[in-house]
């Protein structure tokens, strides 16, 4: 059983030999590191804490007792950090903050038009098929009137008759979506 007092004793003189490790090569370990982070201060500093934290993991690279040899060491795990760090900042997408959202463009709601098709849908399956073919052949066909004429085998002026007709009725179908007044 080891006493208590060697344990406190060996906690403490870890703790003061970190703090000296600090105070020795804390300011170098963060000029190095705001090179490799271009200057990115707050993430320099974490990767000191990181490469004392794993200098204190590995007490054999503190045993030696010369702090000034281990400044290689630490250097090296430093860079690895950075690296490390880099990668997984390059791995993920980008975050983006809430002034980038709202100035990007609203993702287009495309519900009412739908709706719309819909109910035209439903609209022109009620109308009489002379109505119906004509409004085919003009609106969806981009048929001229001699065109749709000449593909239904009547007068242009039946073309314009009946078109005129499957409107007005297409208009009583549909009666939410006619001309709006100005309020």
């Amino acid at each position: 059983m080891i006493p208590v007092t060697s344990t406190l004793v060996r906690r403490t003189t870890d703790e003061q030999a970190l703090a000296r490790l600090h105070r020795e090569h804390g300011k170098a370990l963060l000029g190095f590191l705001l090179g490799l982070t271009y200057g990115d201060r707050h993430r320099a500093e974490d990767l000191v804490q990181e490469t004392l934290f794993r200098a204190w993991k590995n007490p054999e690279a503190l045993e030696s007792g010369d702090h000034a040899s281990l400044r290689p060491w630490l250097y090296t795990v430093a860079r690895r950090l950075a690296i490390d760090a880099r990668r997984a900042r390059l791995a993920r997408p980008a975050e983006v903050g809430a002034d980038a959202l709202e100035q990007s463009p609203a993702a287009e709601d495309r519900t009412e038009q739908a709706v719309a098709a819909l109910d035209l849908h439903e609209a022109l399956r009620l109308l009489s098929p002379e109505h119906r073919d004509v409004l085919v052949q003009l609106y969806f066909r981009g048929a001229s009137v001699r065109e749709a004429a000449d593909a239904l085998g009547v007068p242009p002026g039946t073309v314009k008759s009946r078109a005129y007709y499957a409107i007005r009725a297409l208009r009583a179908l549909l009666p939410g979506y006619g001309r709006r007044s100005a309020a």
